[in-house]
């Protein structure tokens, strides 16, 4: 049965550090020349700021610390200025989730920024065979409405910024063992070999492409080759389709692409995915064709929800084979998970089959995602974080079901 950690108590989250005042600057996600910058504030001797960058570099994201006591190469003086205007710690972890298929979900606290109050994020891990994947969020809520997903229907609080992207990244490494000398903890589901977060994806809460340049800038960050070292071909963003932001990230951030699709007619995507009012079907598939660097070895991944009866006939599936002619894709169909208030529900497992059945004989590759961490409200479309969520006895009384077999 799935696992819930009650972080609500000092005693619960004694190992966790939480975030430091909200008036220090993270150095978490700044580029070379920002700490570089900051060094220099501090009185740093120009000569000797881009060793020291070198020096915060290797510590933030290589050995993955959260303290400057820590930084052992460092001065004492250096690093008690250091600790005195700025923060690496990591944020609060407010609950911790292990579903029962060993993914992992992780509500994380943000402090305040200006005005503002602490938000909270969700991000989830799961581990497979040979990998593990994180599922990193790049909002607080969203814009889009998508009216299949639950994350939609929370409203946008605010874009992340770089360092809290990156966050959500070191703390799944920290609490997966995944740091030099660190221990994979007791129990823990992970890859037997290599590290333990092997691919990440951007297809948490929010749009990234709403919030280009702070996720830009945390993924040139995580994919850098003297720090976290992510290969860009195992760093996947997903997009509803926002189409200038498709050839921007193509050329400035150079990842792999997903685009959530769903529909195959403007007409039921007008009403699924909103945002294709704004961008209809032939804009985004121009975009697609345009991408970067596109090859059956580098193809571009089109997620489908199955929804009963709404975009799941043998007619659909024919469409989508003729929409993607030409493009190296590969099409993930995925079963709709459950959530709270939905009007829609999962398409029967045989139609589902005929479907992949049709658009794998036409020569794409077309896996059906198995469902995970539905236990724990951490699978596709489920994630919604505590900013505005169900009640507490609400939310484990669907969990407690979902449990019994009831939401599967």
């Amino acid at each position: 049965m799935a696992l819930t950690l009650d972080l609500s108590t000092p005693e619960g989250r004694a190992d966790l550090r939480p975030a430091t005042k909200a008036e220090k600057q993270s150095l978490i996600g700044l580029s070379r020349d920002e700490l570089a910058e900051a060094l220099l504030a501090l009185g740093v001797p120009e000569r000797q700021a881009r060793m020291r960058v070198r020096q915060l570099w290797h510590w933030l994201y290589v050995r993955g610390v959260s303290d400057f006591s820590q930084m052992f190469n460092i001065s004492k003086d250096l690093r008690a200025q250091l600790d005195q205007h700025f923060t690496i710690a990591r944020p609060e972890i407010i609950e911790e989730q292990i579903s029962k298929d060993g993914t992992c979900k992780w509500l994380m606290r943000f402090p305040a920024r200006g005005a503002g109050r602490p938000v909270d994020v969700e991000t989830v891990y799961i581990p497979e065979e040979g990998r593990g994947t994180l599922c990193i969020s790049s909002q607080v809520g969203c814009t889009l409405t998508c009216t299949f997903c639950h994350t939609g229907t929370q409203k946008l609080v605010r874009n992340l910024t770089p360092g809290e992207i990156l966050d959500q990244l070191l703390v799944a490494r920290d609490r997966l063992g995944d740091f030099p000398d660190a221990d994979t903890p007791d129990g823990a589901i992970v890859p037997a070999e290599g590290r333990k977060v092997t691919n990440i994806v951007m297809m948490g809460m929010g749009e990234p492409l709403y919030n280009f340049e702070n996720v830009k800038q945390a993924l040139l960050i995580a994919s850098d080759g003297e720090g976290l070292s992510l290969s860009k071909r195992r760093i996947t963003l997903s997009t509803s389709g926002v189409v200038p932001e498709i050839y921007r990230t193509g050329e400035e951030i150079g990842v792999m692409l997903a685009i959530s699709l769903h529909a195959v007619r403007d007409e039921l995507r007008n009403e699924l995915v909103p945002i294709n009012k704004k961008y209809p079907l032939k804009e985004l598939l121009d975009a697609c064709r345009a991408y970067p660097g596109l090859s059956n070895a580098r193809r571009i991944t089109f997620e489908y929800v199955m929804l009963k009866g709404v975009n799941d006939s043998l007619d659909d599936a024919r469409e989508l084979v003729r929409l993607l002619k030409g493009i190296p894709a590969k099409i993930n169909l995925i079963p709709f998970n459950p959530w709270p208030g939905s009007d829609y529900e999962c398409s029967d497992w045989e139609q589902i089959e005929e479907f992949a059945d049709l658009v794998n004989k036409a020569g794409y590759a077309s896996p059906i995602r198995t469902p995970r961490g539905r236990d724990i409200l951490a699978a596709c479309g489920q994630l919604k974080s505590a900013s505005e969520r169900m009640k507490k006895a609400d939310r484990l009384k669907l969990e407690a079901m979902m449990i019994a077999g009831h939401g599967e």
